[in-house]
C-alpha cells in the first residue's frame, strides 16, 4: 500500500493540519516508508514463534534486577492529619458537596 499526495492533503484537512506541498511531499515519503517497513514486517514467517513479554525475555542467563518488596519508609499519617480539621480511621473528613 502506498499513499498519493492528494491521500496526504486529504488526511491533513482531516487532522486539519496546515500543510504546504513542500511539507506534504515530505510526510508523503515518510508515511510510504512506514508502510513498507510494515509491508516488511508483515512478510515475514512468525510460525511457532512465541511472543515475548519483554526484549531481554530472549536472554535466559540474564537475571532481572528486581528489588526486594520492603518498606523504606516510615509511617508520617499522623503528622499529616495533625492540621486536618476532621480526620477519622485514617481518613480526611470532608462536608457532602453532592445531594
Amino acid at each position: 500500500m502506498s499513499l498519493t499526495l492528494s491521500d496526504v492533503k486529504r488526511i491533513a484537512n482531516l487532522a486539519q493540519l496546515e500543510m504546504n506541498d513542500a511539507q506534504a511531499a515530505v510526510a508523503l515519503d515518510e508515511l510510504n516508508g512506514i508502510f513498507a517497513l510494515a509491508e516488511q514486517m508483515q512478510a515475514i514467517d512468525t510460525t511457532g514463534v512465541a511472543p515475548l513479554s519483554q526484549p531481554l525475555a530472549t536472554i535466559r542467563d540474564l537475571p532481572l534486577r528486581l528489588r526486594d518488596d520492603v518498606v523504606t519508609e516510615t509511617d508520617h499519617r499522623a503528622a499529616y492529619q495533625a492540621p486536618a480539621p476532621k480526620t477519622q480511621d485514617g481518613l480526611y473528613l470532608v462536608p457532602k458537596v453532592i445531594e
